[in-house]
């Protein structure tokens, strides 16, 4: 049975476990940093965080503070994840490590306090783009892997994207972007590569935010996903904050924003097992 999570109060303290090993991919292994309130009295929901870094890099680093600690304060266990970058591995690896991440959070969650059926993924930017593609490819076999926990469920109850890549054929080609893709990946590939594309009746609830003057990745990409979600009959939010570049999760204010609309999201829908 099923039951709505009630808001735990705000915790000062939190345990934080870095570089702890989900897999071995090839040469290297993947790691993750574990951020969990001090003092857990039940399972509560997980959250994998994905960094940004236009598929050139993915540097889990910078989510500690911006989201890592403070959602952890809220109550909830924040991973902060990797994945293999375009110049360490083709596609669809990156994806790929993102479900290993999923499966290793499941496979793992009586050791973190995670309850197992409430596990969802958030990404910025290249980050929200994996995000929000997992979230939607549940069960795609070319997009598992077998890096680890054979068998177990990648799929996620919840996906949030900041400043979201979520039409991979916007990145193909460009020189400031890295050919995740390949130099000339199929129409099928990038359909497959898009959430945008692969938005269906089963997809998730979605919190979607961006910056209106976001000059990377502009915006109308993120409000057309919302569409797309809206006309599937998916529950989606849509936060866009005026004047705000794609860097403006970097800012205390609107990160500890985008922290308390993530929590309220999780509160109007997800829930845990009593």
């Amino acid at each position: 049975m099923n039951a709505e999570i009630t808001q735990q109060p705000t915790m000062s303290e939190v345990k934080v476990d870095e570089d702890r090993v989900v897999g071995r991919v090839r040469d290297r292994d993947l790691k993750v940093d574990v951020f969990r309130p001090a003092c857990l009295t039940g399972l509560v929901p997980g959250i994998l965080f994905l960094p940004g870094g236009s598929w050139f890099t993915a540097n889990r680093a910078g989510l500690k503070d911006r989201f890592g600690v403070p959602l952890a304060e809220k109550g909830y266990v924040c991973v902060a994840g990797e994945y293999r970058v375009a110049a360490e591995a083709p596609w669809p690896a990156q994806i790929q490590d993102v479900n290993s991440t999923i499966r290793w959070m499941r496979a793992n969650s009586s050791e973190w306090g995670i309850d197992p059926s409430a596990i969802m993924v958030a990404g910025k930017s290249a980050g929200g783009h994996l995000a929000l593609l997992a979230a939607a490819t549940t069960g795609v076999a070319e997009f598992e892997g077998d890096v680890g926990n054979g068998g177990v469920s990648s799929e996620v109850c919840a996906a949030v994207g900041v400043s979201p890549v979520v039409d991979i054929s916007w990145a193909v080609g460009r020189e400031d972007l890295a050919p995740v893709l390949g130099e000339n990946p199929s129409p099928e590939a990038i359909r497959a590569a898009s959430p945008l594309e692969n938005v269906q009746e089963d997809n998730p609830p979605t919190l979607l935010i961006h910056g209106t003057s976001d000059s990377r990745v502009h915006h109308s990409m993120t409000v057309s996903m919302y569409q797309r979600l809206e006309q599937a009959g998916i529950p989606a939010d849509l936060h866009l904050y005026a004047g705000q570049d794609h860097s403006f999760d970097a800012d205390p204010r609107f990160s500890q924003a985008i922290v308390e609309a993530i929590d309220l999201f999780i509160s109007r829908f997800v829930s845990i097992k009593d």
